[in-house]
Parts: C-alpha cells; structure tokens; sequence
C-alpha cells in the first residue's frame, strides 16, 4: 500500500468509524465507541476489510464509514472502479463478508 492510500485509509478510518446510528450510541462519543468496538474484535479494522474488498473489488476508495443497521454493524464503502462506475458495497464489519454491492 502506498503512502497516499495509508493516509487516505487513516483518515476515513478516523472519521468512518465515527459514522455509526446515532440512535444505538446516543450516549457515546462516536471516536470512543469505534475505538472500543475495534479493539473488543466486534468490527475489523477498515484497513483490512478495505484490502480483501480491493482484492475482488478493484477500485479508487472514494468514502467509507461505519453504520448500525437493525443491530448488525457493516461498513459502507464508496469506490470508483476501473470502469468510471462507482459502486457502493455493503459490507459486515465483523468478517469483512460483502453483504450488497450497489452500482450507481
């Protein structure tokens, strides 16, 4: 990974996992429940879940963040393929499994 896509990453990782339902964390600061839910091995880091979702999805990572969806945590992420289309790929946050990809 170069050092662009390593900034890249560290920047949606801090401000993805910030993203989470407001409605589940009302309590919570979205950093520290992120943090929390990372470090209790609830969610893979995104850095990792982003390099097995490019090993199947090439593509120029546009957004990425963290959402509760009826109690399952996934990662939305936003890439630009190869193509020009940009595909939006639903995916859970605990295995990295793609639950849905989304084509715009």
């Amino acid at each position: 990974m170069n050092k662009r896509m390593t900034v890249v990453l560290s920047s949606v990782l801090a401000t993805g996992l910030a993203a989470v339902t407001a409605s589940a964390y009302a309590d919570e600061d979205y950093h520290e429940m992120a943090r929390r839910l990372q470090e209790s091995g609830q969610v893979m880091p995104l850095t990792q879940v982003l390099e097995q979702v490019q090993a199947s999805h090439p593509g120029r990572l546009l957004e990425a963040g963290l959402d509760d969806d009826d109690g399952q945590i996934r990662y939305e992420i936003k890439l630009l393929g190869p193509d020009g289309k940009v595909s939006e790929l639903k995916v859970n946050a605990a295995n990295g499994e793609v639950i849905k990809i989304e084509e715009d």
